[in-house]
């Protein structure tokens, strides 16, 4: 069988290193690199919400992106004075949605979880990576607020993890590193619950088509790859923080 690049089989991941407690001052804080992607994912909690959610007893969970300007080989200027490129904007409302999908907003209280998801250097798949991320920083930074008597339990119901998948020189790869990535017929981000649903499909055709079968093909292999990283988040779960966070509960 013929191997990519990097040496990995067509269904493989590439490696992961997942750091809890990564920096002291956020409650949630996860350093997560997946071969040369690397995310730094925090997670604060607000005791209000929105002012248009406010008054109905319902928390928010939402997300903010970016890219830093040396994370990939020509320098990216920042997002300032409120000027958000598209890319930037829909990648950052992907992750809320993620996260949205497996919190029961209703056992929240007027409580908002900001999640940071910080590219510091791209190689690919930075969407799926800050996404897996993002869920263990909401973790601890929910473990927190339970302890700190902020919310009453936690409300994550389930995981969420998520990949890239793609058509490369006719074949189905599994996430994909930047040359992959670029050189894809089809081009396909999946996020997925623990419960094996979906919440986001981001499929397209890239100066191609593709049939019914491949994209069941590609989901099937998505699937694989997300429940993959899903234990590799419980077993960071399991594992004790690099640092204690030093937040602190408002008083």
């Amino acid at each position: 069988m013929k191997r990519r690049a990097d040496g990995r089989r067509a269904d493989e991941l590439r490696p992961i290193e997942i750091i809890r407690g990564y920096t002291q001052a956020a409650p949630g804080s996860v350093l997560i690199r997946t071969g040369r992607t690397h995310v730094l994912c925090t997670a604060c909690i607000e005791d209000k919400v929105p002012p248009w959610l406010a008054g109905q007893g319902l928390g928010w969970v939402t997300a903010e992106y970016d890219m830093l300007p040396g994370a990939t080989g020509q320098r990216r200027a920042r997002n300032r004075g409120g000027k958000i490129d598209g890319r930037t904007q829909e990648i950052q409302r992907l992750i809320g949605r993620c996260m949205r999908a497996v919190v029961d907003r209703s056992a929240m209280g007027e409580n908002c979880i900001w999640l940071d998801c910080d590219v510091l250097q791209a190689d690919g798949g930075t969407r799926t990576v800050a996404i897996t991320g993002a869920y263990l920083a909401m973790c601890d930074a929910v473990t927190w607020a339970v302890r700190e008597k902020l919310l009453p339990a936690s409300p994550i119901r389930e995981a969420v993890a998520a990949t890239s998948v793609g058509i490369v020189d006719g074949r189905a790869l599994l996430d994909l590193c930047y040359t992959e990535d670029v050189a894809a017929a089809v081009d396909c981000n999946v996020a997925m619950t623990a419960g094996g649903r979906f919440i986001e499909v981001q499929g397209t055709g890239e100066d191609a088509t593709f049939s019914r079968a491949e994209l069941d093909k590609l989901l099937t292999l998505a699937g694989r790859g997300i429940r993959q990283r899903m234990a590799e988040q419980a077993a960071a779960l399991k594992r004790r923080p690099r640092v204690g966070t030093t937040a602190r509960r408002k008083t």
